[in-house]
């Protein structure tokens, strides 16, 4: 059976094609379109899954998009209408932007891919993210929770899921609805420390490091706690339900201060700039409070030993830390795309598993599923401009290559298929060596064009990550997607300074030798230079770009950036002078 899962329209649009209950392909449209969260058609996703497979779109048995466009219509409607006369300025631009594409999505698709409208479905939103979050994790039983900032109605649910040879059951028995979203919180916080909404959380997560929980009390005002333990949001502080202007109200401001202006840099050495790192402080901390206590909740009521979380808020590492050290749950699984992007593949498992009822299959436990990388095309493009270009075995490249990550070199690093999701895997990456602060500096300033405040990852092998993170148990699984912030052991945190964050926490990715052989070998030929296996790993883009999805996308990001080297597959690429390279020099180094 082959079942092709599509998200679209709202951000971060992705494809992912399933044969026979197995994921063969699935990317997000802005790593092919090169538009930052792309949130239109993903045709070049759709058709990339559809050329990997070897089909054309009628041998498709069912097309299953992510969310039910008329419950979400219905939604923003009611909405609108619930806030008039507030809303009257709002209303025709949310009507124009859902009737003019948006709710008729099963013609768009049926004149897209040429598909009958009788092979296409839809799931709701938040039954695509938890089965994204419990069809791809390596567990039989678990309970789920699923937080993001709104679908059709729901902002959270809960539930739990079973799989095995008598079938898969996933049973959703609490949901939380619109306008009451922990998603809606945390990115209106986004907005009002001028970052981009949909993109630009995780900044938040970082700048909280850098400031003290002091308006917490104030955060907790505009979310109070109910009787049966969930939340509300005081909607006296909002306009997100009313207005398309601004999410946060006058109230809103009077209480935390005026906004940021997005293009003012934020110094921590001035009172504005140490009151938005505060602000996002205490808004972190409130987010974790109430994550834990939902989670624990959960844990009570199915007494479980496993917790999956899905939706963009379980991209929150700070907080999943928590949630695994503080819930009672032995073991948290977060996939490589928890997002609006993993839905694609989240609605295609559903359909698969629950409308078709095919047997459960366990998947592959990575997050490898995009396009391959062609190293011919970047030896080619780097002769022609006069770069030194080496083809090199396994071994030597990977000795080499740690031989220059210890001399201070930026590489480049590429090899097989892009990952799925928003985190740099070792597929697509940015290596250098962790131990001095002025690395981090450098990447920031010279490589990836950003605010001095972001921190970088360190990247380490599974079996010696407790050694320098204090990883709780099943810390070292949550880390394999980069997926929890953990505690840098004091005695290392100087060895490792430039993935150190300000408060000495760092987000892990744990590697396993299957997971990516020559990543895990490249951190044991560093280890062995070095004496601590450990590399910082950051996403292979600029910034206000995608990550590098192709050969020549990673060439062009490697000579607009102050990287030293670009390794691809088994070709090397160096800026030093190479006019003595020629085209038969060239050929030589690839026979």
């Amino acid at each position: 059976m082959k079942i092709l899962g599509l998200s679209a329209h709202y951000h971060d649009s992705a494809a992912a094609l399933l044969v026979d209950g197995l994921p063969v392909a699935a990317v997000q449209e802005e790593r092919l379109s090169r538009r930052k969260n792309d949130s239109a058609f993903p045709i070049q996703a759709a058709e990339y899954c559809l050329d990997v497979a070897g089909i054309e779109p009628e041998q498709l048995d069912a097309i299953v998009f992510y969310e039910r466009p008329m419950l979400k219509f219905e939604r923003i409607l009611v909405t609108a209408l619930r806030a008039f006369p507030h809303s009257w300025r709002s209303f025709p631009h949310a009507m124009k932007n859902m009737l003019g594409e948006k709710a008729w999505m099963r013609g768009i698709i049926m004149s897209r891919l040429g598909v009958p409208g009788s092979r296409i479905m839809f799931t709701e939103h938040h039954q695509s993210h938890a089965a994204a979050a419990f069809l791809t994790a390596p567990t039989d039983r678990a309970a789920i929770l699923t937080v993001d900032g709104v679908g059709e109605w729901a902002t959270l649910t809960a539930g739990q899921g079973e799989r095995g040879p008598g079938g898969t059951r996933i049973a959703i028995d609490r949901e939380l609805r619109f306008p009451h979203s922990l998603g809606m919180l945390y990115s209106t916080f986004t907005a009002f420390l001028g970052f981009e909404v949909n993109e630009g959380e995780y900044k938040v997560m970082g700048l909280a490091a850098y400031g003290r929980p002091t308006m917490a009390a104030g955060v907790r005002r505009l979310i109070p706690r109910t009787a049966d333990g969930a939340f509300r949001l005081d909607l006296d502080y909002f306009e997100f339900q009313r207005s398309a202007r601004r999410s946060w109200s006058d109230r809103f401001v009077d209480l935390f201060g005026p906004p940021r202006n997005r293009f003012e840099p934020i110094d921590l050495a001035t009172p504005d700039g140490q009151r938005f790192a505060d602000c996002a402080a205490s808004v972190q901390a409130v987010l974790e409070e109430i994550l834990v206590d939902l989670a624990r909740d959960l844990h009570k009521r199915t007494g479980l030993a496993d917790l999956c979380l899905g939706g963009g808020v379980a991209l929150n590492g700070v907080a999943n830390a928590r949630i695994l050290a503080e819930s009672g749950f032995e073991r948290l699984f977060v996939p490589s795309s928890p997002g609006d992007s993993g839905c694609a593949l989240g609605a295609a498992l559903y359909a698969d598993r629950i409308f078709f009822g095919n047997p459960d299959r366990r998947l592959d436990d990575h997050g490898f599923l995009g396009p391959e990388v062609d190293e011919t095309a970047l030896a080619r493009i780097a002769a022609e401009d006069g770069l030194i270009v080496d083809r090199i075995d396994d071994q030597n490249l990977v000795e080499e290559s740690a031989r220059d990550l210890e001399s201070g070199l930026i590489l480049g690093w590429m090899e097989g298929r892009c990952e799925f999701g928003p985190r740099a895997l070792g597929h697509r990456s940015l290596l250098a060596a962790p131990h001095d602060v002025a690395m981090r500096d450098r990447l920031n300033r010279d490589i990836k064009y950003r605010e001095e405040f972001r921190p970088f990852a360190p990247v380490v092998p599974i079996e010696d990550a407790d050694l320098y993170f204090e990883m709780p148990p099943g810390g070292a699984r949550l880390a394999r997607f980069m997926s929890g912030v953990f505690p840098v052991r004091q005695e290392w945190r100087e060895r490792l300074a430039a993935v150190t964050h300000v408060d000495g926490s760092a987000r892990v990715q744990t590697v396993d030798r299957a997971f990516a052989p020559r990543l895990h070998d490249l951190l044991r030929a560093y280890g062995r230079r070095t004496g601590v296996p450990v590399l910082l790993n950051t996403s292979f883009n600029l910034a206000g770009e995608p990550i590098v999805c192709s050969a020549e996308e990673g060439y062009s990001t490697f000579r607009r950036s102050g990287a030293d080297a670009l390794v691809v597959g088994n070709v090397r690429v160096r800026k030093r002078a190479a006019t003595a390279t020629t085209r038969s020099e060239y050929e030589e180094a690839m026979a």
